[in-house]
């Protein structure tokens, strides 16, 4: 009896856990139901306490709400909740597919909404449709015009940084300024536009070829920045900078660019001639470096 108590116990929290999880009306309540700007500044501050004793317990109670695993990951030293968020992996942990047709995945991350932009039209979920003009501007909206576009979600135990999908170059980052909606399921069923209210990043950036990529990384509740190395540039609520950034800087294929300090998403418009990877669909888990888009014809 004293050997399976621990294991009842574990076993019934996890029930209970997941029943809290999966409960939407108590989901959307607790995560945006909030002050949300206010709790993604605190808890920026707070992960960047440098307390070993504190990231123990913080790790410890962590574990007791998702499933967080550190096999992977490079060793520390870890002294803050910032450094595990943005931990960096053990060398080749992540491989990126070489092949030339082939645009991987820039990182981990659950599929979401996938398939044809219709005109400049996109979807988030199934009946929430937004419009790329509101997402990344007109410009850059006629350029993936009935072009493709996948949903890459990245949760909290996840390695938050992100990579080239191929040889690049990145042209340009424009800042949008916004709110911090969570971005989970329950949240894309019932928030109108989500991906167009958040804070959130475009990355505009040309293949070796000239085919043009975009990828917009959209931040969400207790996201408190976007670190993007090329424009050694951390973009957050209280970012004061200029909202376009040239660049011009050359990517190699899976090259760091930058990283959430949580989790989040990122969206990746292809023009139409790609299709999505084999076994690429809604509600996949990805690796960064894994087959995301395949050119055809």
């Amino acid at each position: 009896m004293g050997v399976d108590n621990p294991m009842k116990a574990s076993s019934g929290w996890r029930h209970w856990r997941d029943r809290v999880l999966l409960h939407e009306d108590l989901n959307f309540l607790l995560t945006n139901r909030v002050p949300r700007a206010a709790l993604t500044h605190a808890m920026g501050w707070y992960a960047r306490i440098d307390s070993p004793l504190l990231l123990r317990l913080s790790l410890t109670l962590w574990r007791l709400f998702d499933d967080l695993d550190l096999s992977d990951a490079a060793p520390g030293p870890y002294r803050s909740l910032r450094d595990v968020f943005t931990r960096a992996l053990r060398p080749g942990a992540r491989p990126f597919d070489p092949r030339a047709d082939i645009l991987c995945s820039p990182c981990d991350a659950i599929v979401g909404a996938c398939g044809p932009v219709c005109g400049t039209t996109a979807w988030q979920a199934k009946g929430f449709p937004y419009r790329l003009e509101d997402l990344m501007g007109e410009t850059c909206a006629r350029t993936f015009a009935d072009g493709r576009f996948v949903t890459l979600r990245l949760t909290a135990t996840m390695y938050h940084r992100f990579h080239a999908p191929a040889d690049l170059r990145l042209h340009r980052v424009t800042y949008f300024s916004g709110d911090t909606w969570n971005v989970n399921p329950i949240a894309l069923r019932r928030v109108q536009r989500l991906f167009c209210r958040n804070e959130r990043a475009l990355l505009e950036t040309e293949l070796t070829d000239g085919t043009p990529m975009a990828m917009v990384a959209v931040a969400a509740i207790l996201v408190a920045s976007i670190r993007l190395h090329p424009v050694d540039v951390t973009l957050h609520l209280r970012y004061s900078g200029p909202n376009v950034i040239p660049c011009g800087v050359a990517l190699q294929r899976g090259q760091e660019i930058g990283w959430f300090e949580h989790g989040s998403t990122i969206i990746v418009f292809v023009p139409a001639g790609y299709e999505l990877a084999p076994g690429v669909e809604s509600g996949v888990r990805l690796r960064a470096g894994q087959p995301l888009w395949q050119r055809v014809g």
